[in-house]
């Protein structure tokens, strides 16, 4: 394959038209040669894409049911409105907010331990956002109550809404982790430098905004004073607590997968820096939520009721009892395990570990945040939820869309980084200040042989056609 040659001192510039046409037709070759790849492979991805697509089938039928009956079709009622979709909103706000520890460390800080593993994160991060966003669309209860979001059309409400700022916050986000992968990889697969000008400022800018999407998720919660379960000064730091938990612990898992079943390298320092960061959010994560404990259970009051009912039951409704419980142990547990560094370092125990200690987050920080708020409610009364087959089908659905687009996106970022995924130039588009006046393929193509012949040249001190040289 000819390439084009760089343009030699005293040559007229490439015309800006002819930059731009290259560039278009860079990107459309980035997005076939990714299209492409994410759709062939061995048969593992095949029966993997598969069971999720059947999945996301399932979650859509059910879809269906709650878009034809409404909201009735779910376990939630009239005192509690939010169940379990924003359960797993707010759990996942949290592990995108997660890949910002890998982006400080990498772009900003220049450590490069975690250079191979920023792109993991933020593919984590894409999936995660874009599950949040489903879960919210879910939860509106149908399809087209939607438009109310839409500034301009809608009432969105802003700025007085924190609901509107939250929506903001997670595309904003959405469109970080998606514009700065995006133009890293597609600078590796033209094998050209990034430059660094045109992405370390919006590495800075979603540092920042990976604290303001959970800040701003806390602060809707912790702004109700009816709730005073929510009404906590400590849930924001806390929410950010956790989800310095439960991020790290998902990429973990993510890249020792990698690792073994891929040639991409991931160091051992790697594993043991995050991991040492699982372990400092951990410890902080409990001493917030044993100073909540103290605040509730040392001198209960009337507002620690929901406390009551979701560690102890109240009025005979224990429903979230056998939950919270082994989730605490777990907590307690895993921290423990993470303090002691002989026991993090090995693989053995630090791989079952970050495992445990993610479930363990995502029910604390799920049904054990949302559920306990709207009960009992402001006028005493305790109903119990419990989600029904629709809610559990589509959330099914929706964590299986989410699975697959990290899927996708990883495994084509890997591939792009290991040189397996190229931009092959085409090979006689040449820009205008090196074609030659009369143009013609090289003898070798053709079935019979040309007679000698020099095509005419412009004179720029070029002396061979660019696809005679070298």
């Amino acid at each position: 394959m000819v390439t084009v040659p760089r343009q030699r001192r005293g040559t007229p510039p490439i015309p800006r038209s002819r930059r731009s046409l290259l560039g278009r037709f860079a990107v459309l070759t980035f997005v076939i040669d990714t299209t492409k790849y994410a759709l062939r492979g061995g048969r593992s991805y095949y029966a993997w894409m598969t069971v999720l697509g059947a999945v996301m089938a399932f979650g859509g039928y059910a879809y269906t049911e709650q878009a034809r009956h409404g909201l009735s079709v779910t376990g939630m009622n009239d005192h509690v409105s939010w169940g379990l979709y924003i359960s797993n909103f707010t759990f996942l706000v949290g592990v995108a907010a997660a890949a910002v520890m890998l982006v400080l460390p990498t772009y900003i800080i220049k450590d490069v331990d975690f250079r191979n593993a920023v792109l993991i994160g933020e593919g984590t991060a894409v999936g995660a956002l874009i599950m949040c966003l489903a879960f919210v669309t879910v939860d509106l209860g149908g399809p087209e109550r939607f438009w109310h979001l839409i500034p301009g059309i809608g009432r969105f409400n802003w700025p007085t809404s924190l609901l509107s700022w939250d929506i903001i916050v997670l595309n904003g986000y959405l469109a970080l982790n998606v514009g700065i992968p995006f133009y890293l990889l597609f600078q590796k697969y033209r094998d050209r430098p990034a430059n660094k000008r045109a992405y370390v400022p919006f590495v800075v800018l979603s540092v920042f905004w990976a604290v303001s999407i959970h800040m701003v998720t806390a602060f809707l919660y912790a702004s109700q004073p009816a709730r005073p379960f929510w009404n906590n000064a400590l849930l924001g730091p806390r929410f950010l607590a956790s989800a310095f938990c439960a991020g790290p612990a998902l990429i973990i898992l993510i890249l020792y997968f990698i690792r073994t079943h891929s040639a991409y390298e991931v160091k051992d320092e790697t594993f043991r820096k995050l991991a040492l960061i699982i372990t400092g959010a951990a410890q902080i994560n409990l001493i917030m939520l044993f100073s909540e404990l103290f605040k509730e259970f040392y001198h209960p009051t009337q507002h620690s009721a929901s406390a009551v009912y979701l560690f102890f039951g109240l009025h005979g409704h224990n429903a979230l009892v056998p939950w919270i419980w082994p989730a605490l142990i777990a907590n307690v547990s895993c921290t423990i395990v993470l303090t002691l560094n002989p026991l993090r370092r090995r693989m053995a125990v630090l791989l079952p570990t970050c495992a445990v200690l993610f479930t363990a987050v995502w029910v604390e920080k799920g049904m054990g945040l949302i559920v306990p708020g709207f009960t009992p409610s402001p006028l005493g009364e305790v109903a119990e939820y419990f989600p029904s087959w629709v809610e559990i089908a589509i959330t099914l659905g929706i964590w299986a869309l989410g699975i697959s687009i990290v899927t996708v996106l990883v495994r084509t970022a890997i591939a792009i980084e290991l040189g397996e995924v190229v931009y092959d130039r085409p090979r006689y588009f040449v820009p205008r200040a090196y074609e030659p006046r009369t143009f013609y393929k090289p003898s070798t193509d053709l079935p019979f042989k040309l007679k000698k012949f020099k095509p005419r040249m412009p004179s720029y001190g070029i002396k061979r056609p660019p696809w005679e040289q070298g």
